[in-house]
């Protein structure tokens, strides 16, 4: 797996400082994010170093990281099977109870009897499954959804998504403590090596609350045309690394730094210990989380440290919120506009950079 590289625009002067950075360690052991791991046909451009506000108000460096909004290491399909008699190679998976369901015909079929409500039928009398089959009908999955859309199962396709969709993460090198655990509501849970999204649970209510179902593929994840593809689960097909223990597999980083793991070790025992927010550490890698089961559509219950919230303009100090960007010819959309002399503000940046790693360094 080839990876990029680290590029700054800050100057030569602060290149050194940078490169510490890079191979710094935070307190207690907790191995800080290490950008070689990220799979190199997931990003747009190079990963770079940032000045950034967390989300509990502390300063810092951040990686800036903008990935495309699809899988590069597998394929996301299929769905939604098309008829009651397809088996369970033709849809993908549903959770509900704690369990996945393979989202098959009999599946289909059977939604009457599961969830004990007549209303349900998903299928025509001909045995055919009602799937949504262009972008405008995707956006059945939601609340007070139009009646022509209930009873669908409901799948959204790569090539429904903006062309040149990417996003934008914001990941401080360094993990900062905060007093409690900030719970995840609506915020991204971390991202995966391949550069997909661990989202926070799928409203799986409000979609079955119009008898509509949005199953995730075989890799626990499905499209939204916001934010692009997304997983809700982690199954055990997305790229991982193995740890040179018999430590369980590393997945990706959640927002403030610390790298996921996979729920099990390779002795198939999940680990005792884990806290409120599915972390724990050990003295090989500090601080860490381990994800839950795939049934139950989540990844990991809570933050125990700030995460990445905005970026600061360099020079002017004005946040700017992260978010969904374009690619526009063969480079990304910026984040910021510069408004000033270039070479005025790149002093201004390389002095500010300068006593941002001398803080760092010390803390």
């Amino acid at each position: 797996m080839k990876c990029k590289t680290i590029t700054s625009w800050l100057g030569v002067m602060v290149v050194g400082l940078i490169i510490q950075a890079c191979n710094q360690h935070s307190g207690g052991g907790t191995v800080s994010v290490d950008p070689t791991l990220f799979y190199e046909d997931a990003l747009v451009g190079d990963i770079a170093e940032e000045l950034c506000t967390l989300s509990g108000g502390t300063e810092t460096i951040c990686y800036r990281i903008t990935v495309k909004s699809t899988p590069v290491d597998h394929q996301a399909v299929p769905w939604c099977p098309e008829t009651i008699s397809d088996g369970d190679k033709a849809g993908g998976i549903w959770p509900d109870g704690g369990k996945i369901n393979n989202v098959d015909g009999a599946f289909i079929k059977n939604l009457e009897a599961f969830y004990s409500d007549d209303q349900w039928k998903l299928y025509r009398d001909d045995g055919s499954v009602r799937v949504t089959d262009s972008k405008e009908a995707c956006v059945a999955a939601r609340p007070n959804v139009d009646e022509d859309y209930q009873n669908f199962c409901v799948q959204c396709l790569l090539s429904y998504l903006e062309k040149g969709m990417v996003n934008t993460h914001i990941i401080p090198i360094k993990p900062v403590q905060q007093t409690k655990p900030r719970q995840i509501a609506r915020t991204s849970g971390g991202l995966a090596l391949n550069g997909v999204n661990f989202d926070p649970p799928a409203p799986t209510n409000a979609i079955l609350s119009a008898r509509t179902l949005t199953p995730f593929d075989d890799c626990g994840g499905h499209i939204h045309l916001n934010h692009g593809y997304h997983y809700h689960a982690h199954t055990g097909c997305l790229t991982e690394v193995a740890q040179e223990d018999t430590h369980s597999l590393m997945i990706g980083h959640a927002l403030e730094g610390f790298s996921l793991h996979a729920r099990l070790e390779e002795q198939s025992a999940e680990e005792s210990s884990l806290d409120e927010c599915r972390g724990h550490s050990n003295e090989t890698r500090g601080y860490h989380y381990h994800v839950t089961d795939p049934g139950s559509n989540s990844f990991i219950n809570c933050f125990q440290r700030s995460m990445g919230a905005r970026l600061k303009e360099m020079g002017k100090g004005r946040p700017v919120m992260p978010h969904q960007q374009t690619i526009e010819g063969d480079r990304v959309a910026p984040l910021v506009r510069v408004r000033e002399n270039p070479e005025d503000r790149m002093m201004k940046q390389s002095k500010n950079l300068i006593v941002h790693n001398l803080i760092y360094n010390l803390a």
